[in-house]
């Protein structure tokens, strides 16, 4: 099975810390760094932060602008 698969996984439920239960949550861009974009996810009712992730950048693929 290629590693390509799991490269990019997305949350759709996470245990919020407020409603104590899991739920539905929004990810949301909060920083963009040098290293990649950084995003949080948070809880639909509450809206508390139920986690973050950091998405590296994909490298350019310069071969299509020759």
């Amino acid at each position: 099975m290629a590693r390509d698969s799991f490269d990019q996984l997305e949350a759709s439920l996470l245990l919020c810390p407020k409603c104590r239960v899991a739920v539905p949550v929004r990810k949301r861009l909060l920083l963009i760094l040098p290293q990649g974009n950084k995003f949080e996810y948070l809880c639909t009712y509450c809206g508390s932060t139920c986690g973050d992730k950091l998405e590296p950048d994909q490298p350019v693929d310069r071969r299509r602008y020759m």
